[in-house]
């Protein structure tokens, strides 16, 4: 058997079910792994300060600061309650299996800060929707992970409590804001992780790190507990390293909340994995011009096409077609989600929870003073940016033009989709670029999201795909989008390109 770190979801299924491996023996070892290669900054720190993190080399077994927050006491409770039923015959789907979720989930038996200094220290009295249901099928919390603040970036150069470096190479960004989850799944910390995908997080970081990801329909699975960046794009996903795994694991996730989360959408969940292996002979992929246009790097350009080409010899064929508004995804992205976040960031004040600042005369300077000192300058920006927009004389002149544009992106895929059956392009238009490249420019950081942010703003599922590697032997994803609802379609295509490749199975030299 290969080492347990470098097995599979569905490979730990049938070792703990089988009774190869206890999950007790799986979580220890899940556990050493993490706070010997992953533990962060501020996992160990009783106030959860913000530190800086230590520096590290390509390719050495530092920290790659994924981890946030462990609890071993409740991980190993709950990985001895996951023997107790497998050994009675009462295993539940992913019994025993391990899981660690972004820090934007709040959890009871974990500290939730979504990276930011101003939740330092919060408990919440319940869990998200999306953890509750993954504990329920039986999965062990390891921990939690670090994400951009309030999930606001694409690099997780945004924590409070310092980045995350990319396993493939501790000197590149990890990717975010789900930075924390894909470099813990190709690390070996953990075999599967909850992301968030605003605008691409899920996505991105996957591709980053060279391990699959995907967002469902927006509604598909439950926000509720999910602290909110953008309440009409905020989307939870699975990440683990292959599309068999985030099938598994979708099927657990997804589901209608109705009573709890008034954007869940009213559908029962599917069990994904019965839609795998199902031939791909006549199957239309489409590839939109706006793509492949300039700006995209040749190395990743090569990868995508090569993993097209593969995706032709199983039966499927490609389509040309377009997506005209592409390019104004990032500004229509950039007015609306700062919009959302203003209104939703206005309850993190100092008075109920969290971080407050001290020496205030008043109540309107403790406001200011601790908004100031707990938020991070991108969610200031943002917050700012965000305020603007609504305002008086700006709201119709900015807003109400970028929901327009917002439905002409949704329309553009909708004419694309009576053309193919599946859209496909790169993720990024390069690969994981260095730590602080991008830092004193925001726009530059904001696009690099720009294939990713048209399905986010028309609520389509997406996912990303291992399919080679590029400059500085960096991971490349290949995008896959799907129409609505057409979750086990993508996962079908991802798993059979898997099947005929192995991008995915490939594990960076600081995962040993």
């Amino acid at each position: 058997m290969s080492a347990i770190h470098e097995l599979s979801v569905k490979a730990l299924q049938q070792a703990l079910q089988t009774q190869q491996l206890s999950a007790r023996q799986v979580t220890e070892h899940f556990l050493a792994r993490a706070r010997n290669h992953g533990a962060s900054l501020a996992h160990l720190a009783s106030d959860m300060a913000p530190q800086s993190p230590s520096p590290s080399t390509p390719g050495s077994k530092a920290s790659c600061g994924a981890f946030l927050s462990m609890n071993e006491a409740h991980s190993l409770k709950a990985a001895d309650e996951s023997d107790r039923r497998i050994q009675a015959g009462q295993a539940r789907a992913l019994e025993g299996v391990p899981i660690a979720h972004k820090d934007i989930f709040v959890t009871q038996d974990f500290p939730t800060t979504a990276g930011s200094k101003i939740l330092a220290g919060y408990r919440s009295p319940f869990n998200a929707t999306v953890v509750s249901r993954l504990q329920s099928a039986g999965m062990v919390s390891l921990g939690k992970l670090n994400c951009d603040e309030f999930a606001m970036g694409s690099a997780n150069e945004n924590s409070a409590f310092g980045v995350v470096h990319n396993p493939w190479d501790h000197t590149r960004i990890a990717g975010g804001s789900s930075g924390g989850s894909a470099a813990a799944v190709a690390m070996g910390l953990t075999p599967a992780a909850t992301g968030t995908d605003t605008g691409g997080s899920i996505r991105q970081p996957a591709a980053f790190c060279g391990i699959t990801g995907i967002k469902p329909t927006y509604g598909r699975a439950s926000r509720y507990g999910m602290i909110a960046y953008a309440s009409s794009l905020d989307q939870a996903g699975p990440m683990a390293r292959s599309a068999e795994d985030c099938a598994s694991l979708l099927s657990v996730l997804c589901g209608p909340d109705i009573e709890r989360d008034s954007t869940s959408l009213d559908i029962p969940s599917a069990d994904f994995t019965l839609g795998l292996n199902q031939d791909l002979q006549g199957l239309r992929i489409g590839l939109p011009k706006e793509f492949f246009a300039k700006g995209l790097s040749d190395d990743v350009r090569d990868s995508v096409r090569a993993a097209l080409d593969a995706l032709v010899r199983l039966g499927a064929q490609l389509v040309d077609i377009e997506l005209p508004k592409t390019e104004l995804s990032i500004p229509v992205y950039y007015v609306l989600a700062p919009a959302e976040a203003s209104s939703n960031l206005s309850r993190f004040d100092g008075v109920k929870f969290g971080f407050r600042a001290q020496g205030y005369k008043d109540l309107d300077e403790m406001y200011l003073k601790t908004r100031s000192e707990g938020f991070g300058a991108e969610v200031q920006r943002r917050i700012m940016v965000g305020a603007y927009v609504l305002s008086h004389g700006y709201y119709d002149a900015y807003y109400v033009q970028a929901q327009k544009i917002r439905r002409m992106i949704s329309d553009d895929f909708q004419r694309a989709f009576s053309q193919c059956d599946v859209i496909a392009g790169p993720v990024a238009p390069t690969v994981a670029w260095k730590l602080g490249e991008k830092s004193s420019d925001p726009l530059s950081n904001y696009l690099a999201d720009i294939f990713t942010l048209p399905a986010s703003l028309a609520g389509l599922p997406g996912m990303s795909v291992p399919c080679g590697f590029g400059e500085g032997h960096m991971p490349v994803g290949l995008q896959l989008i799907g129409n609505y609802l057409k979750e086990s379609q993508l996962l079908n295509v991802a798993h059979r390109y898997q099947g005929v490749s192995d991008w995915h199975t490939q594990l960076p030299g600081s995962a040993a």
